[in-house]
């Protein structure tokens, strides 16, 4: 597990969205792994300046995100399709019919999970794929539990998930479950680059990093991968040894 510290959210956006642009361009049907929340924005900005640069084009990749919301129509405002469409897919030329995403109102969320595993793999796995950790340690939406899942599930939402996410949900109840990769799914990717930023997850990054392996702390499995890059503002990065 590679670490690196750079001064804060915008430098960070920059290398990872140049990274996310170099694979675009060395392979322009890369097939992408994205996340939603504040601390991928940073990132999408960078991307969106290059495609408007004329440096890339990403009219034939393919887009997986790790996760979204049950019970919640696509075009909710606050669902993960609508966050993607507003803060990235609008402002580039990609083919919408490319952008995937579990359904999180699938009336049989296991055959669900199955047809998007098995999508990622007819692709030819994820490239590069895109993490955030949550302060209790989750990346998507894999909570901590008694043990790793594998592929693609639906799964409860913990009290400090609903808690950090409830902020989006101002004048309604948010939704109480989510559908998501699972871990081992996430650790299939080819890449993988995870951002953290702020003294809130300096207690999970260093557990992630210097901790023991756990389900208790998914993120910990990144330890198990080949190729991960961690990028960390000086707050997130304060407890490391």
């Amino acid at each position: 597990m590679k670490v690196i510290t750079l001064n804060d959210e915008v430098a960070i956006g920059q290398a990872i969205g140049d990274r996310f642009c170099t694979l675009v361009q060395e392979n322009p049907a890369a097939v992408l792994g994205l996340a939603t929340g504040a601390s991928p924005l940073p990132t999408y900005c960078r991307m969106i300046a290059r495609f408007h640069a004329g440096e890339v084009s990403f009219a034939k990749v393919h887009t997986f995100n790790l996760d979204e919301y049950c019970d919640l129509p696509a075009t909710h405002p606050q669902s993960y399709r609508s966050f993607m469409q507003a803060q990235l897919f609008s402002q580039l030329n990609i083919d919408l019919q490319n952008t995937h995403f579990l359904d999180g109102n699938a009336a049989d969320e296991v055959a669900e999970c199955l047809r998007f595993d098995a999508l990622i793999e007819q692709l030819g796995g994820v490239d590069l794929q895109l993490l955030g950790i949550g302060r209790n340690g989750h990346i998507g939406f894999n909570e901590p539990a008694d043990a790793f899942t594998l592929g693609s599930f639906k799964v409860q939402l913990a009290p400090s998930t609903l808690e950090a996410n409830s902020m989006y949900f101002v004048d309604e109840r948010m939704p109480t479950h989510a559908m998501t990769m699972g871990v081992g799914a996430i650790l299939r990717a080819k890449e993988i680059v995870l951002v953290a930023t702020g003294a809130a997850k300096a207690e999970a990054v260093k557990a992630m990093i210097q901790g023991k392996i756990t389900p208790q702390l998914p993120a910990s499995a990144l330890q198990n991968h080949p190729n991960v890059t961690v990028y960390l503002d000086p707050a997130a990065a304060s407890l490391l040894q």
